[in-house]
């Protein structure tokens, strides 16, 4: 299946895109996603503790399963005031 991927704030700094389009196995979760993104683009292995993860606009968990063309956002933590 193909899911797409799409980076925020630090996470789309530090790959350089904003989004990328991954493929998964059939019953692939958001962990798998991330394995395969990290693969791509090894500088956010080390960002994975800090991050949440939405499926289809929907926070979720990373033992969310996907389906084909779901959208998948992993979430930067957010400061500011």
């Amino acid at each position: 299946m193909r899911v797409r991927v799409r980076l925020f704030a630090s996470l789309r700094e530090t790959a350089g895109v904003p989004e990328t389009r991954l493929e998964l196995p059939a019953g692939g979760r958001a962990e798998d996603a991330w394995g395969c993104l990290v693969v791509d683009f090894p500088a956010l292995a080390a960002r994975r503790a800090s991050l949440a993860v939405s499926v289809n606009r929907r926070y979720s968990g990373f033992d969310a399963v996907l389906g084909d063309g779901d959208e998948v956002v992993f979430v930067p933590p957010v400061s500011g005031g």
